[in-house]
């Protein structure tokens, strides 16, 4: 599918950008993932390329098409091996030369191998290697260009599970690569995310882009989007709950809100109150779900619809959920992403109607499973 927004927070859904066709590698029992679309000046067309493969991941090829206009429909143009390497995780990155040279960003030989090469005038092809880090189990690439360094984010390979995102840097796509540094806290796991894109929007911001993923339910995952700032000289992802961007300015607004600590709260059942540094105040509650619960009151809304972050830990391999119930009103499901230890923080947003004052939000309550540990929420007044 396709979308259209111009100020990337509301969006339209378009037409579809790519339909199956039977027989070719795009058909419905194929996979076309990662698809990336830049804009060929010299022949006014937008270029589409993906990674194209079978259910098993076999193939290990790059897909290209091609349209008139950013949302389609485009024209499969057919799927290859680039110089007759595997392709998997694969991006795009345009320099701003003159002649706009666009280069296919990609893991490859199982991926042992990560290459750069660049792409022909067209951008249909590829036509010789520009760079590789060999050794590096690298996927999931983006680049990103500022004063004449060359930044390259990645993740190393783990399955469906994050690791801590890299970045590299260069003064030449040919290399040297510096050593890889962190973009993220590492125990973060680059807030339970991986990176997909990274979109400039001045020369101290960019938008990360990433993907957290659902392996149980692909359908299920969503994207993570965080400022990428150059403040402290090297790019750090900004964790923000809420947070928005102006585009002309090319700066970013994190949200502001009103923090309750969940200790504050009254429990109910099996929930226990739990004593961690990590905590924020050393305090949690835990034993959430299955009997217990936790009513934070006195929470202070505006009478609309408003985001509450809710901070947690969960230690499972696996994700928990957590109902949320507003005055004693219907229960919400959220989902809570293991944070790959029960001493990691992450935060999960949701859009909570709270009337004008004084309100009651009751966490755990009614479900059978275990939430995970809560350690605070956040209140925010922007909608």
């Amino acid at each position: 599918m396709a979308a259209q927004s111009n100020d990337l927070v509301s969006w339209t859904r378009q037409n579809n950008a790519l339909t199956p066709i039977s027989g070719t590698s795009i058909s419905t029992s194929n996979i076309v993932e990662r698809p990336k679309v830049v804009f060929n000046k010299a022949n006014s067309e937008y270029v589409m390329w993906f990674h194209s493969d079978t259910s098993n991941y076999g193939a290990a090829q790059v897909g290209v098409a091609t349209a008139k206009t950013p949302c389609g429909p485009y024209s499969y143009r057919g799927s290859f091996r680039p110089l007759g390497a595997e392709s998997r995780d694969m991006g795009l990155f345009q320099d701003n030369d003159a002649a706009q040279t666009t280069y296919l960003l990609y893991a490859s030989d199982n991926n042992q191998n990560f290459k750069i090469s660049k792409l022909d005038a067209n951008y249909y092809n590829v036509v010789s290697q520009t760079s590789v880090i060999s050794a590096s189990t690298l996927e999931s690439p983006g680049i990103v260009k500022r004063n004449g360094v060359y930044y390259l984010f990645a993740s190393h390979t783990s399955g469906w599970d994050p690791n801590p995102n890299k970045f590299f840097t260069a003064s030449s796509l040919s290399g040297p690569w510096s050593a890889q540094a962190d973009i993220a806290p590492p125990a973060t796991r680059t807030y339970f995310s991986q990176n997909t894109f990274d979109l400039p929007i001045s020369n101290d911001f960019a938008i990360y882009m990433g993907d957290r993923w659902r392996p149980s339910l692909l359908g299920s995952s969503r994207y993570m989007w965080f400022p990428l700032s150059w403040a402290s000289g090297k790019p750090q992802i900004v964790q923000a709950d809420v947070w928005s961007v102006n585009l002309s300015a090319g700066t970013y607004t994190k949200a502001t809100g009103t923090s309750y600590e969940a200790e504050s709260g009254t429990i109910s059942g099996s929930a226990t109150t739990l004593s961690d540094g990590s905590f924020s105040g050393g305090k949690a509650i835990g034993f959430l779900g299955n009997g217990g619960s936790i009513t934070i009151n006195n929470v202070q809304g505006t009478g609309n619809a408003q985001w509450v972050a809710l901070y947690y830990a969960n230690g499972d391999s696996s994700w928990r959920t957590t109902t949320v119930s507003v005055n004693g009103g219907a229960s919400v499901v959220v989902d809570q992403p293991n944070t790959g230890g029960g001493h990691v923080i992450l935060s999960v947003p949701v859009k909570l109607t709270l009337r004008s004052g004084a309100n009651s939000i009751t966490f755990g309550a009614g479900q059978s499973n275990y939430a995970a540990d809560l350690d605070k929420i956040i209140v925010y007044t922007a909608t």
